[in-house]
């Protein structure tokens, strides 16, 4: 059973930088891809930015050329690089493990590492 490890997230004034990291621990079957989910008080976890296992990237409008994702060549970490931030990426964010079933399914979640952004 693999576990997801996130660290990196802290307080910043708004402008500001983080790096988020995730570490996997334990085996993946089936890997199809990770992603960056970010949750605050009352919402749903929306998708931040994900990466294929192919290292197709995708991220929404929101934090276009904000923010990179990216692996380490062993897939045993994932990051997310978020430049300029905003007040509104003040959020919990998770990294999740996708499994291949027919389609690719985040099964894998990490406990979340919370960002908060001030102005």
């Amino acid at each position: 059973q693999a576990q997801l490890v996130e660290s990196g997230g802290g307080s910043v004034q708004a402008g500001g930088s983080l790096k988020l990291s995730c570490a996997v621990y334990g085996f993946i079957p089936s890997p199809c891809g990770m992603a960056w989910y970010r949750q605050t008080p009352g919402k749903e976890r929306d998708l931040v930015s994900k990466i294929s296992d192919y290292g197709t990237t995708t991220y929404a409008d929101s934090v276009k050329g904000r923010f990179t994702i990216s692996q380490d060549n062993a897939k045993t970490m994932l990051f997310l690089q978020m430049n300029s931030l905003k007040t509104e990426d003040t959020a919990v964010y998770y990294c999740a493990a996708g499994v291949y079933s027919t389609t690719c399914q985040y099964t894998y979640w990490g406990e979340g590492t919370q960002v908060t952004v001030s102005s």
